[in-house]
């Protein structure tokens, strides 16, 4: 039986237009986020029936993937994406990038089910996993709603009463050893030589910059003009003042 506990984390799936969640300041989003995804999991899904992996990070034909969430059970394996952002979320299925309106700002970022999209069918690839025994879920974190209607498996709460609704057996327990073990083979050590590695990999694929890791905007480098870093070299987020995120030139040249 599930502890008695008071939490607005499990709540029927569904379009959220109050908000999902209290304001952080933005250097915590990221990890207040990811705290919340993984105590749902711990709370709401019994061990014994979900194995959860956070935080992997795979190699692929092109470079890396790095994963927030993989759920392995009887019912498939589940692949979270899990953003953190504050404002109105607008966007389609189809549609290449979304939109997020905050405070009078008009921010874009990559289609989250299209990235996941990639996730899948990398993981597919490489333990061996049909993809019709997966599934994508996407879940926002932050003070935001949906604006437009979105498919059941994008949320802003609920994502462990989603996973619960998937009643289908897909893998039997034999699958389920060898997924585990196909995983924990195959993904990059958490390491700092893995973040390099990723890092790396993104600079090939966008050039000078890198990706925001709040809203997941190209970024670009700049030169402080005031204080007392002036002159000093750094990555900020291609959507200031919308987005503040910031990362330091020489850690990241040294990566």
């Amino acid at each position: 039986m599930l502890p008695a506990v008071s939490t607005a984390l499990v709540t029927a799936p569904g379009r959220q237009r109050s908000g999902c969640g209290m304001s952080y300041r933005p250097q915590f989003r990221g990890w207040v986020g990811e705290l919340k995804t993984i105590i749902a999991k711990k709370v709401f899904l019994r061990s014994r029936d979900y194995v959860d992996l956070n935080n992997v990070t795979i190699p692929t034909h092109r470079g890396t993937a790095q994963i927030d969430h993989v759920i392995v059970s009887r019912y498939g394996v589940f692949v979270v994406e899990s953003k953190n952002m504050n404002g109105l979320i607008f966007g389609r299925s189809d549609d290449p990038q979304w939109t997020k309106l905050n405070r009078g700002y008009a921010l874009k970022f990559q289609n989250p089910l299209h990235q996941n999209y990639g996730h899948i069918r990398a993981l597919s690839r490489l333990i061996g996993v049909q993809r019709d025994k997966m599934h994508s879920v996407v879940v926002f974190w932050g003070n935001c709603s949906l604006e437009t209607e979105m498919p059941p498996n994008v949320l802003t709460s609920g994502f462990t009463t989603y996973i619960k609704s998937k009643t289908r057996l897909l893998l039997d327990e034999a699958e389920i050893r060898y997924v585990l073990a196909a995983i924990k083979v195959a993904k990059l050590p958490r390491a700092s030589a893995t973040h390099s590695r990723h890092v790396d990999y993104l600079k090939r694929r966008f050039g000078n910059t890198i990706t925001c890791a709040r809203c997941g905007s190209p970024m670009v480098l700049r030169t402080a003009r005031s204080g007392s870093y002036a002159g000093n070299q750094f990555y900020g987020c291609s959507q200031y003042p919308s987005c503040r995120y910031v990362r330091n030139a020489d850690r990241l040249a040294s990566a």
